[in-house]
């Protein structure tokens, strides 16, 4: 099967946005409960890179394959890969995802992630400020628990985007408003 990565952001309506977002036919990890577990030997670097056994994933289809089965405990933050039989740790050193790209879309913000999946900030997707004033770190909820951090340009655009609206360094999407200085 042939992958067909979504258009650039910068050129998607708000709709089409929301289309592709809700297109997309994700496991549903969060339903199955394996009681069979163990090891994945795989890790997700700070910058987003895959490792398995200490060496790269090379194959960005695979990434893709593996992070629609992300799962993250809620009760330890332990991120594990779910199938419906099995379930594996995977280390995450991070976040499980970064996110690449923001666009501002008819008040909502509207983010490309490093598997090319698009996500919408808002009251299912909020955004929460990490670090300090000197070092900030910016997290956008995905799903089942994992979540993408901004990498350096996409935080540049989030924060001049918040400048642009006022001097409190805040934004707004879908309705729900997010400080973006940390906590």
């Amino acid at each position: 099967m042939v992958y067909t990565p979504p258009p650039e952001l910068a050129g998607l309506s708000l709709a089409e946005i929301a289309q592709a977002v809700g297109s997309r036919g994700l496991p549903p990890v969060d339903q199955w409960k394996p009681e069979a577990t163990s090891d994945s030997r795989m890790r997700i670097a700070a910058d987003g890179t895959w490792y398995h056994d200490g060496s790269p994933v090379a194959r960005p289809a695979m990434v893709r394959a593996f992070a629609s089965l992300l799962w993250r405990d809620p009760a330890d933050g332990q991120h594990y890969l779910v199938t419906p039989h099995y379930r594996q740790t995977i280390e995450v050193e991070d976040a499980a995802f970064r996110a690449v790209d923001m666009q501002v879309k008819d008040g909502a913000l509207a983010f490309r992630l490093n598997t090319d999946e698009l996500v919408i900030a808002g009251p299912d997707h909020p955004l929460r400020a990490e670090g300090d004033a000197e070092a900030p770190a910016i997290y956008l909820h995905v799903r089942h628990g994992c979540e993408a951090r901004l990498d350096r340009s996409t935080w540049l655009q989030l924060a001049e985007h918040a400048l642009a609206g006022g001097d409190d360094l805040a934004v707004h999407s879908q309705g729900a408003a997010f400080s973006l200085v940390p906590r």
